[in-house]
């Protein structure tokens, strides 16, 4: 096979179907750079969650002289006692397996705390028996902390149990909104695209029928034939997706690096330019095997017709 013919006739068709092939790029380029999107975003919404998996806590308040809550005597803090019962229980055999480890603030501890976030006229009326007292428990397994909630529901001198993995599901659930809706978008950009190939190589055969017809006269095989129409939506997609790589490139030194990471603090872990070398290989193959497909397709059925 003759490949520097077969070249030459790619780039022929190319140049007879410009604007075809520049609209191809162009649909190429914004369908993969939301593919890319939204492989970076998923990742991202991975890091996040291992990372505060791992830090987020279970918070058992014991009561103070301002709870009110039936568990609780009002007016009455946890007693010492209390206290005691809940550490023990957290160290008994049925929870001691599921905890890694847990630390206790008591409620004089929590006032020194919250001092500095206090304004002079609230600090100097609020007493320290008005904090609660506070087991922080980290999880072996986050999603066991329904068992901790169970344990000491109802249970005397315990005011409240929290998961803070619970302010953060909010946060995890909008990412993932975005990440399907950035998939949706993809996906029929991705059609327009595969699309607007099969076009182009419509076009392209039928202004060279007559040289076609000539080529099966002569016995070209049809994969002669054929080649020089597949590479011509090989090669626009490979540009759309080397512009699309540039795109997630861009995202991440830009968008993330520059500007996110600079004004989000509570983010530590972030996506970066190794994701971008797993991301870009990815969407390159999606961009040539859909372009190769959606053309040879074409061209098969427009010389069947």
């Amino acid at each position: 096979m003759r490949f520097g013919l077969i070249l030459s006739e790619a780039f022929s068709g190319l140049r007879r179907n410009a604007s075809m092939v520049i609209s191809v790029i162009l649909v190429t380029f914004v369908s993969l750079t939301f593919v890319g999107a939204a492989m970076l975003m998923q990742m991202q919404i991975g890091k996040m969650q291992s990372y505060w998996t791992d830090r987020a806590q279970v918070a058992v308040f014991m009561c103070s002289t301002v709870s009110d809550k039936p568990s609780c005597t009002a007016g009455e803090a946890a007693s010492q006692d209390q206290i005691d019962q809940v550490r023990a229980t957290l160290e008994g055999p049925s929870l001691a397996p599921l905890i890694r480890n847990f630390t206790f603030q008591t409620s004089d501890e929590a006032f020194e705390n919250a001092k500095g976030l206090l304004s002079a006229d609230i600090a100097d009326v609020v007493t320290a028996d008005q904090f609660n007292a506070t087991f922080s428990i980290n999880l072996v397994d986050q999603s066991q902390s329904d068992v901790i909630s169970e344990a000491f529901s109802n249970q005397a001198g315990v005011e409240e149990v929290t998961d803070q993995m619970q302010y953060l599901e909010p946060l995890f659930q909008t990412l993932t909104v975005a990440t399907y809706v950035a998939v949706g978008i993809a996906g029929l950009m991705l059609i327009a695209a595969v699309l607007l190939i099969a076009t182009t190589i419509r076009l392209s055969a039928f202004a060279r029928r007559r040289e076609l017809g000539i080529m099966r006269l002569v016995g070209a095989s049809n994969r002669f034939i054929q080649t020089p129409f597949v590479l011509e939506g090989v090669l626009a997609a490979l540009i759309g997706s080397a512009l699309a790589s540039v795109a997630v490139w861009a995202i991440v030194e830009v968008g993330v690096n520059q500007y996110l990471r600079e004004r989000i603090s509570f983010i530590t872990s972030w996506v970066g330019f190794s994701d971008v070398a797993i991301v870009v290989p990815v969407i390159i193959i999606i961009g040539v095997l859909l372009a190769a497909l959606s053309a040879s397709f074409a061209i098969r059925r427009w010389l069947r017709a």
